[in-house]
């Protein structure tokens, strides 16, 4: 008998992955491997807190309680596996945007607003609609708030003397370029070594923790020299060797109709930040996190943040990717990750004092640099005139504009085009009545062959058939079935000969199907696709050898059939 699947109860749904982790065994050997990769996500998160925090236009201690705080809550109650949480590069706009406008306790109030608001939508299960964001506006804003980051590093990155630095991109670079005067040949120094360390230890020692690498190398060199730049001690007075105890925010209805924008800003960034960076874990390791008990946990974790001085928590893909490669089991890598954090700061802090500001900003230009994903910007240039579209209003939006904008402009524009494309694919098959009559079964002629069971049991090859507009909103669903089919067959045959219409986000989910076969060994063909589908396809890099094309189904199958006969029998 089939087994049947009942919808999962409320608590099924927003159990921790941690509580999941231990009821399926977790032993010496698995803490060992999270207390090495909490270690090593530490490391590295380490520097970056406390430069998003300078950045963002507070003081580097509260980066540090944002990391340890909201990342211990993130782990230990999140829907990820492996999700590290902890301040994030993508909220240094809004960050500073908030502090300027309402002053630091403004800030801490839009956080504890944010966090009340991301739990409301997990436990409304709206996690869900994130996931319908195009793909062109995630790598559109992405890469906006990458050049907004490099551009408020410019100051500490040349050591310029500047009172008030404007917030707007064009009068900033304005006032940068009018303070060139200023600049100090010590902190470029500083700064062209941290980068350049941080580069050279990529390419050497990939494995190492290059940012605070460099990091130390510039601070010791800094000290011994007696170089005349700016350090954490100089302009903030070091970093307090104690956790501040926790208290609510400052709160009248004044002040919270002020900051209510804000957090609404932070609401939807941390929905889109933390949700992307738990689908990129799943996509290395193969899990599934759980969005609504994921968004619910990014709430708690913003409601705590504050209360000790922290500010806006959300999952961080940089250190979630290093959290995995370094061998984590669980979401006790994560809650160690924020213990080790903890014990940094009440042991060395003295230290941090020493932290010239020029390599702080070295570091955080190297993650703009790697936050801009220059590959999927060009290759949606090129996809489509459409994406294109949405990707340069995303952009330009963010960038000239602001954040929420830049991406709410994005979706709109992405909705008018998809109904475009609906109406033009309506169009061409006007001629197709919307539901078929019922139809004898000699319509065809008497020469109709009995079914033929063999294929549906083929154990070598399966064949999957998609039809219809494969486009982001139904990108998740179909990206979810792709996941459930087969159980390590010897080659896949993806029929597109019933898709009318593939856009990039359509593409990227096939594509990471592929990148998961080819990991598997399995072959891919693929089947059916009219030219416009096969142009997207091969713009995003599904394309030989990953894949093989076929002009049928039969076709394909009897390739697959062949490579599994020259493959021989599994031992």
């Amino acid at each position: 008998m089939a087994a049947t699947s009942s919808k999962p109860s409320f608590v099924e749904l927003y159990t921790p992955k941690l509580l999941t982790v231990l009821r399926e065994g977790y032993g010496l050997a698995s803490f060992k491997a999270d207390a090495i990769s909490g270690l090593t996500v530490a490391i590295v998160a380490l520097p970056l807190s406390m430069a998003i925090a300078i950045a963002s236009g507070v003081t580097p201690d509260r980066g540090l309680y944002t990391s340890i705080i909201g990342g211990f809550i993130v782990s230990a109650l999140g829907g990820s596996r492996f999700q590290i949480g902890g301040p994030a590069g993508a909220f240094i706009v809004l960050v500073a945007a908030c502090v300027a406008q309402h002053g630091v306790d403004g800030l801490l109030l839009a956080t504890f607003l944010s966090g009340l608001m991301l739990a409301a939508v997990g436990l409304l299960g709206l996690g869900t609609f994130i996931k319908y964001i195009p793909y062109p506006v995630t790598v559109g804003f992405t890469a906006g708030i990458a050049v907004i980051i490099f551009a408020s590093q410019i100051k500490d990155l040349l050591g310029l003397t500047l009172a008030n630095e404007p917030g707007p991109l064009l009068p900033k670079l304005e006032a940068l370029a009018g303070a060139w005067p200023s600049a100090s040949p010590a902190a470029i120094a500083v700064t062209a070594v941290t980068i350049g360390l941080i580069l050279l230890l990529r390419r050497l020692r990939p494995h190492w923790p290059a940012f605070i690498i460099a990091v130390a190398i510039a601070a010791v060199g800094v000290a011994v020299l007696g170089a005349p730049v700016e350090t954490i001690g100089t302009r903030f007075g070091g970093i307090p060797q104690v956790l501040p105890l926790p208290r609510l925010p400052a709160i009248s209805w004044e002040k919270f109709g002020a900051v209510l924008p804000n957090a609404l800003s932070f609401t939807l960034l941390g929905c889109i930040e933390s949700l992307l960076s738990a689908v990129v874990a799943d996509s290395m390791t193969g899990r599934r996190h759980r969005s609504n008990g994921e968004l619910v946990a990014q709430g708690l974790a913003n409601m705590a943040s504050p209360l000790f001085g922290g500010f806006c928590v959300t999952g961080n893909i940089a250190r979630t990717a290093t959290n995995v490669r370094s061998g984590a089991r669980g979401p006790i890598s994560g809650m160690l990750h924020a213990t080790f954090l903890l014990f940094f700061m009440l042991a060395a802090a003295p230290l941090a004092s020493y932290i010239p500001l020029a390599a702080l900003a070295g570091v955080l230009a190297v993650v703009a640099w790697n936050m801009a994903e220059k590959h999927e910007f060009a290759t949606l240039i090129r996809a489509s005139r459409g994406d294109a579209v949405v990707l340069l209003v995303t952009f330009l939006l963010v960038i000239f504009v602001d954040l929420s904008t830049g991406i709410v402009a994005g979706f709109v524009v992405s909705a008018l085009l998809f109904l475009h494309r609906m109406a033009q694919s309506v169009a061409i098959e006007t001629g197709m009545p919307m539901m078929e009559e019922d139809r004898a079964d000699t319509v065809n002629g008497n020469g109709r062959k009995p079914y033929d069971a063999v294929p549906a049991m083929d154990p070598d090859v399966v064949v999957v058939r998609i039809s219809g507009a494969f486009f982001f909103g139904a990108a998740a669903a179909v990206g979810a079935a792709l996941d459930r089919v087969g159980v390590a067959p010897k080659t896949y045959v993806v029929d597109l000969s019933a898709v009318s219409l593939l856009d990039s986000t359509g593409a990227a989910t096939l594509e990471g199907f592929v990148r998961k076969a080819n990991r598997q060994g399995v072959a891919v063909f693929i089947v059916g696709a009219t030219r416009a589908v096969r142009r997207t396809l091969l713009i995003h890099g599904i394309k030989r050898p990953r894949v093989r094309f076929a002009a049928s189904v039969s076709e394909a199958v009897a390739a697959g059939h062949a490579r599994a006969e020259r493959a021989g029998p599994a031992i």
